[in-house]
């Protein structure tokens, strides 16, 4: 019985050195409507979490809203800067999981699918182990710092927010071709969305500053590294034109990596 699927041939690497880094299935014979809800049914977890997550913020936010008018009421003078910065903060990351949701729903198939395990780990890694350090007890912080953290928050989303727009149909979790994007931060950095993240994930460390936060912090960081790399040799072997693009971009900071 023939099978659905084709090992596409390496170019210029080795069976070895082919199964150490990352192997590539293409779809053959299978109907469009059926690869997309195979698709679809992939990200419903992932759409359910961020349903979730979005949902569970909209309590605290219409309660820091409230005192928000109370405040302004009364003596606007007296309005607590945090208190605006955190509720700007929760709308943003509100506007980030959306996108997440609406992207995941409408994106593109994958022109190529990775087998291996490993860039499957790190890129499971990658996104999961941020989350761990939301669970973790927040600590108590200086007006000062709490501020920085808000504003690393929100500029990491802000940053996040502007890289799904331009990703768009083209989102993934896995080290997968969906499309070349050079629009937007892409047009200058490879990686825009995983460095607003960072961001974010580095002002929600400022609130559990305690030694798994920062642990979880640094091997989430180790991950998405192995995750870049994954995702641009999986986008290198699908896109002849990708060669030069990494040529004229950073993987995350003009000029400096």
């Amino acid at each position: 019985m023939m099978l659905p699927w084709k090992l596409k041939e390496p170019d210029c690497k080795s069976r070895a050195e082919d199964e150490g880094e990352m192997n590539q299935l293409v779809p053959t014979n299978i109907p469009p409507l059926r690869r997309k809800l195979y698709d679809l049914f992939a990200a419903a977890p992932l759409i359910a979490l961020y349903l979730f997550s979005l949902t569970q913020m909209l309590s605290p936010l219409a309660l820091q809203i409230s005192l928000a008018k109370l405040f302004i009421q009364t003596d606007p003078s007296v309005l607590p800067p945090v208190l605006v910065l955190g509720i700007v903060s929760k709308i943003c990351t509100l506007v980030f999981f959306a996108l997440l949701v609406v992207m995941f729903v409408v994106r593109r198939v994958p022109l190529h699918y990775p087998i291996a395990f490993f860039p499957r780990l790190a890129a499971g890694a990658g996104t999961f182990l941020g989350m761990g350090i939301v669970m973790l007890p927040t600590e108590q912080l200086s007006s000062g710092l709490y501020l920085i953290s808000l504003l690393s928050i929100i500029g990491g989303t802000v940053f996040a927010v502007w890289g799904i727009l331009a990703l768009a149909r083209s989102i993934s979790i896995m080290p997968e071709a969906r499309g070349l994007v050079t629009s937007g931060p892409y047009a200058f950095i490879r990686h825009p969305l995983y460095l607003g993240e960072f961001f974010v994930l580095v002002g929600i460390a400022v609130q559990h500053v305690m030694p798994w936060a920062l642990l979880l912090l640094a091997v989430q960081c180790v991950c998405q590294f192995e995750r870049m790399k994954n995702e641009e040799r999986v986008l290198a072997r699908a896109f002849p034109d990708y060669a030069d693009y990494i040529a004229r971009t950073a993987r995350l900071l003009p000029g400096v990596y």
